[in-house]
């Protein structure tokens, strides 16, 4: 197995969360197998989330920490994120850092467009896992709300900018789950970290 470069994000906003764990498991497994990683978490980052402007015309400078940010993207063969869903989304403060990074001429350029008339993609050359908690079961998140989050993140977010495939677990049933789920999640991100996944 040949190793990646990995810049592995928790976005759950509390110091302490089931998110939080997950990407311990997930770097300490990936470590150990070889994977060059780099690691932030969204409590530690200061930034203000809010993007405030209508447009790209103004824009207001990175904080050092939204620069740090966008040079591990950068740095990255493969990005890992893991988020719970809120809402039907993501938490505030993980939605407006990817508001304030994911710039033109950093993550997309609108000077240049695809043949489906989108702007040209600028951080091609990397996949994604998206590592999602939730307390909506996943076959009624498939049925009832046709993946939304998913679609929303899959799509919307990573593929607009280039990065693809992102590949998607989900763990429901979050809030409460019991020593034996937690275990059995435990060794599953293990497992995608130590196969770099």
């Amino acid at each position: 197995m040949t190793p990646k470069r990995i810049f592995v994000l928790n976005g759950h906003p509390a110091s302490a969360s089931l998110s939080k764990m997950l990407a311990e498991k997930y770097v300490d497994a990936a470590t150990r197998a070889g994977h060059d990683i780099r690691v932030l978490h969204l409590h530690d980052l200061d930034f203000d989330p809010d993007f405030e402007n209508a447009g790209y015309s103004v824009v207001k400078p990175l904080e050092p920490d939204l620069e740090t940010v966008q040079q591990d993207i950068d740095w990255s063969e493969h990005i890992v994120l893991l988020t719970p869903m809120w809402w039907g989304g993501v938490p505030a403060k993980l939605k407006g850092l990817i508001d304030r990074i994911l710039l033109p001429g950093a993550a997309f350029d609108t000077r240049k467009t695809t043949r489906l008339g989108l702007p040209m993609p600028m951080l091609g050359g990397r996949t994604a896992r998206v590592i999602m908690t939730s307390d909506t079961p996943n076959w009624f998140f498939r049925l009832v709300h046709k993946n939304a989050m998913v679609r929303q993140l899959r799509g919307q977010v990573f593929a607009f900018v280039g990065i693809k495939p992102t590949r998607v677990t989900h763990l429901s049933a979050a809030s409460q789950p019991k020593p034996a789920t937690v275990a059995a999640w435990s060794r599953k991100v293990a497992d995608l970290g130590a196969g770099g996944a």
